[in-house]
């Protein structure tokens, strides 16, 4: 009878994480509280606290084993990025964060020292995005994880959430992609190399700085939408690369029953990125599209408010459209002149990685 139990329950990978998310969200239904601007919907939820201003809230939760390893994240580097995560999240809905609480899960292998240091990465993210951790909770756990919600303040009328491009909006980024992912090929090929106990094997990890840094300690990009502020300057849409350039476009165009078309020649690439992929004999544009944790900006915006911008702190990849396909509404042309679908692909925490390459 338990077997037969046991074989009527739906796995999680076949739904994967955005299937159980759309699942909880019909299960939970629509809020009625006439405060809350926006529930499970976006990077974070938005409540209403008095006639123009509202909080936002976000929660994230980051578990040893699954998106991080401490062979070879530094206890400090992993409180710097738990918090940046979160402020990712703020960020990409035009707020700036506030407060935060930390709730730690510890195993019995980790010893005071290791969570001190934790917290002094937790610190320097503070001081970096100017606000506050105000409470939290520690609990003993089987591995180590950390578990942050942080809220965030601003006017309604700035918020911006992915729900807002519009036909003839330009597609841009922030930064470089793909470089948190060259980073963690690096350091999974170096472990598993010291694992393996190579004869005379020494790590060098000098060539791959830039890409290691990345995403040991990726930050938030708060100073970019606090220059869009000064600079009068609101996109359309708006959401950060967690999970890949891919899917967020794809979260943006499901979000508004839109097309987009983007253009591999246009993808910003650091150098240092494009010699990783090189090394391990792989498409650099398979890192870019799909490798996740970049915790840049996609953004939509019409052409003709691009000149407000700094033009050093975004790139164009493209453009949003009529969708000519509903099952493939996204396309890519590649380097070669051919345009194809692109898929969604990036990373699903119930089913790891699920990066394809786009057609050759």
């Amino acid at each position: 009878m338990e077997s037969q139990e046991q074989s009527d329950q739906t796995a999680l990978a076949e739904i994967g994480e955005f299937g159980l998310i759309a699942l909880l969200r019909d299960t939970l239904g629509e809020p009625t509280d006439d405060t809350i601007v926006s529930g499970i919907a976006d990077d974070a939820a938005v409540y209403r606290t008095d006639e123009d201003r509202v909080h936002v809230m976000t929660t994230d939760t980051l578990v040893e084993g699954v998106h991080f390893d401490r062979a070879f994240m530094p206890m400090e580097h992993l409180g710097f990025k738990a918090l940046s995560v979160n402020v990712s999240d703020v960020v990409a809905m035009n707020a700036s964060p506030r407060y935060a609480t930390v709730s730690i899960g510890i195993p019995q292998n980790v010893s005071v020292e290791m969570i001190t240091t934790v917290y002094e990465g937790l610190k320097q993210a503070c001081d970096a995005y100017d606000m506050h951790i105000v409470g939290g909770d520690t609990n003993a756990s089987h591995g180590l994880s950390l578990s942050i919600s942080v809220v965030g303040a601003a006017a309604e009328e700035d918020v911006v959430y992915r729900t807002g491009a519009q036909v003839g909006d330009k597609i841009c980024v922030t930064g470089d992609l793909g470089s948190s992912y060259a980073g963690l090929k690096v350091l999974l090929r170096n472990r598993e190399r010291l694992q393996e106990q190579e004869e005379d094997f020494e790590p060098d990890l000098d060539p791959y700085s830039y890409v290691i840094r990345r995403h040991l300690a990726p930050p938030a990009q708060l100073k970019t939408v606090r220059d869009w502020g000064d600079a009068g300057v609101q996109p359309h849409a708006l959401i950060d690369i967690s999970d890949g350039l891919s899917a967020e476009v794809h979260h943006i165009c499901e979000a508004g029953d839109l097309g987009a078309q983007l253009y591999e020649p246009a993808l910003p690439i650091d150098p240092e990125t494009r010699n990783t992929a090189t090394d391990f004999g792989e498409d650099v544009t398979i890192y870019a599209l799909f490798g996740g944790e970049d915790y840049e900006l996609v953004f939509t915006i019409p052409e003709d408010e691009l000149d407000a911008l700094d033009p050093q702190t975004y790139t164009v990849v493209g453009e949003i459209v009529e969708p000519d396909d509903p099952e493939h509404p996204i396309k890519i042309q590649r380097a070669h002149g051919e345009n194809v679908p692109l898929q969604p692909g990036g990373f699903d925490h119930f089913d790891g990685p699920s990066a394809t390459a786009p057609p050759a």
